[in-house]
């Protein structure tokens, strides 16, 4: 028997965090018929950015990827409020941004983090296409930034 996404969380010790307000004119998903839009997710905790800085300059890759997992998680709390989890026929794409160091090549093993969470949450749905862009800087000083498109069942 195949198990939910939220089974799924249950049995890697996670559960989806409140969804953060958003810090502009925006929300987090907006539903389109069977496509969610979800914006780009910052490592937040409480409605607060939980690291700043740069990968390669105070922050780790594996801080990174730590950091790229909870974007990841913010991401499906987003398109569970508008969808349901149960309804992710596939995530499409996802894109990330790394705010970097001079020198720092590792922006993909970074986003891996993410990636690798949709995997283990929603199974073969969470495979997906993906562009990764290191960045010199990114809102609220966060480290990087997590944005995707799902597919969801009617």
């Amino acid at each position: 028997m195949d198990l939910s996404p939220y089974d799924r969380l249950t049995s890697l010790g996670l559960q989806l965090p409140l969804v953060s307000p958003p810090k502009g004119t925006y929300v987090p998903a907006v539903r389109a018929g069977q496509i969610v839009y979800i914006s780009g997710q910052i490592p937040m905790k409480d409605g607060k950015v939980v690291a700043t800085g740069r990968i390669g300059e105070g922050i780790s890759v594996d801080q990174g990827r730590a950091l790229a997992r909870q974007c990841a998680l913010a991401a499906l709390a987003a398109i569970d409020v508008v969808a349901g989890l149960t309804n992710v026929t596939r995530i499409a794409t996802v894109t990330g941004y790394v705010a970097s160091a001079d020198g720092v090549t590792e922006q993909a093993s970074v986003v891996d983090g993410a990636s690798e969470l949709l995997v283990a949450v929603l199974g073969e749905a969470g495979r997906h296409a993906r562009s990764v862009v290191g960045v010199a800087r990114l809102p609220l000083n966060a480290p990087m930034e997590i944005e995707m498109i799902a597919e969801v069942q009617t």
